[in-house]
């Protein structure tokens, strides 16, 4: 009889073999389910073959999905239980009303459409992973799509910064300053219910133009995006606040430039303006309602959390 290491052939199959087809099927899905991100990340990050009928590519998928086919084999008591207890919590939080099945498969093909148009597909794993409070609400909440919620920030365009035609190569930008002044100038500060965090979508915002900080950031995130520009909101110590996406510190000399001369030149008298810079060297502008010119002073600098809105 053929040994291989010791062990016949029979008992090789027993050892690595799958020992219930349910097993199978739930550990090839969850493979898939791994593998189809990971490629778009080997797929971005790699250099193309250009073999013919992207050859190169089928094969790398199968050469991914092999590897996790083989990991998750490996470790399968682990696999199953974790999957196990995570259909528990879904099933958990569908009853409660809370993070459910139809929460994590809109969660999931958002984040799949999004990283095949991203030149940094790994960067969106990580805003999914990072810690945000009511991530899934906030997300449906930031409705840019809604004819209202674009209407009122064409109104703030049309309004505010008409004239300003030398910095056409930030165009949007400069209306996004014009969305945060319309905004901004009319908020009106009022706290959730006692004990209970709630968001308000951006067409109940657009309506009375009151709520606390996350009902601010939804609403500015939801008219900027609208007329094109990129969003992310700030999680931080009891407090949420939006950033705008500026570009390199070239663009932001002339940003700040425009804010301190033409845009806001009482509001940003003597004063500073407050950024961040996140991985990519990309700066990122303080649009916070207790701030009276773009970039106005951080509330808390201490970013435990980052939700981009692409």
């Amino acid at each position: 009889m053929i040994k291989i290491g010791g062990l016949t052939y029979q008992q090789l199959r027993e050892k690595f073999r799958i020992k219930s087809p349910w097993d199978m099927i739930i550990i090839f899905i969850l493979n898939i389910l791994i593998t189809i991100p990971i490629f778009i990340i080997a797929h971005h990050n790699l250099i193309t073959l250009d073999w013919a009928n992207h050859v190169d590519r089928v094969l790398l998928f199968i050469l991914i999905l092999v590897t996790i086919q083989l990991i998750l084999r490996a470790m399968r008591r682990i696999t199953l239980i974790s999957v196990i207890l995570y259909l528990l919590f879904l099933l958990f939080g569908t009853l409660s009303g809370r993070y459910n099945f139809q929460t994590v498969f809109e969660d999931y093909r958002s984040m799949m459409y999004t990283m095949n148009d991203d030149p940094y597909p790994q960067d969106i794993i990580i805003t999914k992973l990072l810690p945000f409070p009511n991530k899934s609400t906030i997300l449906n909440a930031v409705e840019y799509q809604n004819p209202r919620v674009r209407a009122f920030a064409i109104k703030a365009v049309n309004k505010h910064f008409k004239n300003v035609k030398k910095y056409y190569d930030y165009f949007t930008i400069i209306q996004s300053f014009a969305v945060f002044k319309e905004i901004n100038s009319r908020w009106n500060y009022v706290s959730d219910p006692k004990g209970h965090d709630y968001i308000a979508k951006a067409t109940e915002s657009v309506q009375y133009l009151s709520g606390d900080c996350d009902d601010h950031s939804v609403f500015m995130a939801a008219c900027i995006k609208s007329i094109g520009g990129t969003m992310r909101l700030i999680h931080t110590k009891g407090h949420i606040y939006p950033e705008l996406l500026i570009g390199s510190k070239k663009d932001l000399e002339h940003i700040n430039y425009a804010i301190k001369k033409e845009l806001f030149p009482m509001e940003s008298k003597n004063k500073s303006i407050n950024y961040h810079i996140d991985e990519r060297g990309n700066i990122w502008l303080n649009l916070d309602y207790t701030a009276k010119y773009p970039g106005g002073p951080f509330m808390n600098e201490e970013i435990l959390g980052a939700l981009t809105l692409d």
